[in-house]
């Protein structure tokens, strides 16, 4: 399956280096010039990736990931001439994927879009799929857990956070991305009570809540569910 990937890149020559280089690994691309365009090319034709730069008229980037992470799941890999440590960490609390700081070499951000699409294990599973991690199933259509076979009782704000780090293994959210989650079921949920669910979470699904095997924290950043690949089961 062709993987569809934004680039948001208002400097005509490295868009199409971008472009030529990508097209050239087999994916399909679409090129805007600002970050709005962004924005409605996200909401309108969801692709699998967006290389976003940073510094791009109107809307920068840092904003476009702002947006998009409010609303999307899409990936987000941010080129930026920003070299300090916390421009870099900026970007990723606001939910970038990955980064690469310019100048950089085209072959390796081919090279970084593969690690990350096989990371999450794009393409991805169907809204109706069933998201197994390990020994790990979420079922979003049935809002069941399973825990090596084992069904989980999980409070709706718990199964959005769950669900959402599940449809994504490997891959970092932030407190407030996993409150955003759960913001349309538990309204009153602020980011110290995103770690009250990942503690009871853990003591449902973890063989040992004490020392986390399945829903690990990265620390100064935010949680990730361990595990190399998504998958999808039929009549689970």
């Amino acid at each position: 399956m062709v993987t569809r990937v934004l680039i948001a890149e208002d400097n005509e020559l490295h868009a199409e280096v971008l472009r030529r280089y990508l097209e050239q690994d087999g994916h399909s691309t679409t090129i805007v010039r600002d970050g709005q365009a962004a924005i409605d090319e996200v909401r309108r034709n969801r692709p699998d990736l967006v290389v976003l730069d940073v510094m791009m008229p109107g809307t920068d980037g840092l904003e476009v990931c702002r947006v998009l992470r409010r609303e999307s799941d899409v990936l987000v890999l941010m080129l930026t001439a920003r070299s300090t440590e916390d421009d870099l960490l900026l970007g990723l609390e606001l939910g970038a994927d990955d980064y690469l700081t310019k100048p950089y070499s085209p072959r390796e951000l081919v090279a970084r879009i593969r690690t990350l699409l096989r990371r999450v294990g794009r393409p991805p599973v169907a809204d109706d799929g069933v998201f197994r991690v390990g020994e790990l199933t979420v079922d979003p259509a049935r809002r069941e857990v399973r825990a090596g076979g084992r069904l989980v009782e999980c409070t709706p704000g718990e199964f959005e956070m769950l669900a959402a780090m599940a449809a994504h293994p490997g891959r970092v959210f932030t407190r407030q991305q996993l409150l955003e989650r759960a913001g349309n079921v538990d309204r009153h949920s602020t980011e110290r009570t995103v770690d009250v669910h990942i503690r009871n979470l853990r003591k449902k699904i973890e063989p040992d809540p004490g020392r986390p095997a399945r829903l690990l924290t990265v620390f100064g950043v935010g949680y990730k569910i361990s595990g190399a690949r998504i998958g999808r089961v039929h009549g689970a």
